[in-house]
């Protein structure tokens, strides 16, 4: 697949096939490309958790208002910030804002490959921060940004959902 091709394909992926599991080898893949986004000064804020217990599944589940969909994943992969390695140099806009930027770019980097792959994902953002955190003993220092469900479709492909039109949120400066 081309970018462009695993761009259109992209879409939230909310079932999947409990019979097949996702090899810790494409697991190691997706971080590693994830890893490969863009930071501000390289300072890399992010620390991912790879959760496959179907217990602390379920944990995150309920943590994220009952997204059911987060348990019956295979894998999920809490994307988190350390926001002090970004303040270091950076201060308050890198506490406060570089690296809630840099692990978002992480996110969408786990998401593509995951869908050049050949699995489906989710970006979940909807969850308590603090259970989250209980949940996986994060350290102090972590906050969760992401959580991403990842395995094999339970359905085919839907049809991509309508964008808002290229004119109407594109402004060029003359």
């Amino acid at each position: 697949m081309d970018i462009w091709q695993v761009i259109e394909a992209r879409q939230s992926v909310r079932a999947f096939d409990a019979q097949r599991d996702v090899n810790p080898e494409i697991v190691r893949r997706i971080v590693q490309a994830a890893i490969r986004a863009p930071s501000a000064g390289n300072r890399q804020p992010w620390h991912f958790v790879i959760v496959r217990r179907q217990q602390v599944r379920e944990r995150l589940a309920k943590a994220a208002g009952g997204q059911s969909f987060l348990a019956e994943a295979p894998v999920v992969i809490v994307v988190c910030t350390d926001p002090e390695r970004s303040a270091e140099r950076y201060g308050d806009r890198g506490r406060n804002l570089y690296c809630i930027q840099d692990t978002a770019a992480a996110a969408e980097h786990i998401l593509l490959t995951a869908t050049a792959l050949g699995l489906g994902s989710c970006w979940v953002g909807a969850f308590d921060d603090s259970a989250v955190a209980g949940v996986l003993q994060l350290s102090a220092t972590l906050h969760p940004v992401a959580m991403i469900p990842l395995g094999v479709p339970a359905r085919p492909a839907q049809p991509a959902r309508p964008r808002r039109d290229y004119h109407d949120i594109v402004t060029y400066v003359r």
